[in-house]
């Protein structure tokens, strides 16, 4: 299935010509038969004989109209464009394959009409020098010119048989993994309800598919699909589509809307992008500059934001960001048309190469700009991997969508990236980008360092609070700590490989006390108090972190050993008579109840023992 599109001036005899060809007048108004010229989009079809159809849609070529122009070129596989022999290359003309150009239309004719007007051969000679004079530095340059009489049929049958050679020779689609119909009409037919019409992008869409218009959001399903005014199950990609939509009135919907597959699109209001600004302007393109906006059948009013340039002269290219006033559903690839709205003129266009940027960039940031570079220019395996440097690691689905790659080819992407190290891939679903990674595992080292630096006796940091710090999900952090190897993770707390805990002489002499003090008396030791005097604040936190003592309570310490002799003491005494109690404890240790009740508390609190009455049976958690 392919669209053509129809373009030219007003008095080219644009609509007479597609009459002539597929026996549909597309002008559907009653004004655009009064004036005698298409005032809005209008659409036909052309059998052809290989029994598919080929759908044209016809554009308006008046200036004032030429905003309703670029909402019938953005999903067309080829151009005719019609001019009049009788008077030749018009400004409009000119408009018309500015746009095209700019849109990478590369396939297509120039049916020369109204040579039925002139008898001329010089007139015609000169007239096909000019036209071929226009085409020369455009996508168009090398097309065909074909001479044609709509209203005496001369010519008709050469210009189908060129038609019909450019439809064997058209490359395929790109493949898409959703189908996305730009809505460029909507009415309603009576006992069926909407009905939105488009050239459907991407993947076939089925009468049952739930769908959603975006950026409105609306929910609605496909109730029923014609396709060249005929009835069909399933509307293939590259055809012209008309969709009854359940679900939704008509007043809810307008032009520029898409609809695509629920959760497909995410409506955006700042896209980065590649433009080309063209040479006859007659200004630079300033930073801040107000634009209109035009992608597909959707238009909005946007701010630019000139990435790479101080301002932009007519002529040249460059990176833009450019801020929307009203939200567009977009895809990367998709190409857009900028306008000046007073007074109206077409200054430029080019290619979103990020429909989702995560912020609004710097200006002049290398960095910024070859990311830039890769997401126009990139192999897959590079862009892959660039969508993928994102804050937590990527769904392999999202991705997919994002690259609009087939299969095969996002496969084969995903394969080499992770060859090129440019991705790691966790479990089956899930791939993050390793300069992302590379990202937070510096920065981590970077707390770590900071925090031994400040607090040195201490053995590492709360892993809870390293991970608020660095703003990561649970997941994310986990993937982070297994990242290298110059992170320890001990417990609940986290270091740096190097680091360890160190005492000057006259902390390890205070330390060497306190522990004289517990070996007197192992199950009786000085109180956490006392024990803070002889150490001093800060080593006596840094031996409990250490694990070579145990607080219990806030008055009781036991050291490591004689912590971990009496908890397997207390679990041998339950195993052995069925529970344990505070005697039982005083008695075997030969300590006191303060001591005993402490540790008992301690191990109730951590759900090792459970209190039963007066005594203690196992908990639900081991040692």
């Amino acid at each position: 299935m392919r669209v053509f599109g129809t373009a030219g001036h007003v008095d080219h005899g644009k609509s007479t010509l597609v009459k002539r060809l597929t026996g549909i007048d597309p002008d559907r108004l009653a004004e655009e038969k009064a004036r005698q010229m298409t005032i809005d989009l209008g659409f036909a079809w052309l059998p052809l004989p290989t029994g598919e159809m080929l759908g044209l849609v016809d554009v308006p070529g008046h200036r004032d109209f030429i905003e309703n122009m670029l909402a019938g070129v953005g999903g067309i596989d080829a151009v005719l464009l019609v001019i009049a022999a009788d008077e030749g290359v018009m400004p409009q003309t000119r408009e018309h394959l500015a746009i095209l150009d700019l849109l990478g239309i590369q396939h297509g004719l120039v049916a020369l009409t109204k040579i039925d007007m002139t008898d001329d051969p010089d007139w015609m000679s000169l007239i096909e020098s000019d036209v071929r004079g226009v085409l020369a530095g455009t996508t168009l340059a090398d097309v065909p010119i074909v001479p044609v009489s709509a209203r005496a049929g001369t010519g008709i049958d050469e210009l189908l048989a060129h038609i019909h050679n450019l439809l064997n020779h058209l490359p395929p689609r790109g493949g898409q993994q959703s189908p996305r119909l730009p809505i460029d009409r909507v009415f309603s037919v009576s006992g069926f309800g909407t009905v939105v019409t488009g050239t459907l992008l991407g993947s076939p869409l089925r009468i049952g598919d739930a769908v959603e218009l975006q950026p409105s959001g609306l929910e609605a399903r496909v109730r029923t699909l014609h396709s060249y005014n005929q009835p069909v199950e399933i509307a293939q990609p590259g055809s012209r589509v008309a969709v009854n939509l359940a679900g939704v009135d008509k007043e809810q919907v307008q032009r520029g809307e898409v609809v695509s597959l629920p959760g497909a699109l995410t409506p955006t209001q700042l896209i980065d992008v590649r433009f080309r600004h063209l040479p006859d302007t007659g200004r630079p393109l300033l930073h801040n500059a107000q634009v209109k906006v035009f992608v597909g059948t959707a238009e909005s009013v946007g701010h630019v934001r000139l990435l790479a340039d101080e301002f932009l002269a007519p002529g040249a290219e460059s990176w833009l960001q450019i801020r929307l006033e009203t939200p567009l559903a977009l895809a990367q690839g998709d190409r857009l048309i900028l306008r000046y709205p007073s007074p109206p003129q077409t200054i430029g266009g080019g290619v979103i190469v990020n429909p989702h940027p995560a912020r609004r960039w710097k200006r002049f940031q290398e960095e910024v700009i070859q990311d830039l570079r890769t997401r126009a220019q990139g192999t897959p395996a590079e862009r892959l991997a660039q969508a993928a440097n994102q804050p937590e690691p990527v769904p392999l689905d999202m991705l997919r969508s994002a690259l609009g790659l087939s299969d095969v080819e996002f496969d084969v992407a995903v394969a080499q990236a992770i060859e090129d190290g440019q991705v790691r891939r966790f479990a089956e679903e899930l791939v993050w980008g390793m300069r992302r990674i590379q990202q937070i595992h510096d920065r981590l080292l970077a707390e770590l360092s900071a925090f031994h630096l400040a607090v040195p006796l201490r053995p590492g940091m709360p892993r809870e609070e390293l991970r608020s710090r660095l703003g990561l999900s649970p997941m994310a952090f986990n993937l982070v700590l297994s990242f290298g190897d110059q992170v320890v993770v001990q417990g609940s707390i986290v270091r740096l490989a190097s680091h360890q805990v160190t005492f000057t002489p006259r902390q390890q002499a205070q330390i060497a006390a306190l522990n004289a003090q517990m070996s007197a008396a192992p199950y009786m030791p000085p109180s956490v108090s006392q024990a803070q005097e002889i150490v001093g604040e800060k080593v006596l936190y840094a031996l409990l972190e250490l694990g070579d003592l145990v607080q219990v309570n806030d008055d009781v310490i036991f050291s490591g050993p004689v912590y971990v002799e009496m908890v397997d003491a207390i679990l041998s005494i339950i195993d052995a008579q069925g529970d344990v109690t505070a005697a039982n404890l005083r008695d075997r240790f030969n300590t006191t109840r303060k001591y005993a009740i402490g540790l008992l508390e301690h191990l109730d609190a951590l759900g090792i023992t459970k209190r039963v009455g007066d005594t203690r049976v196992r908990g639900h958690r081991s040692l």
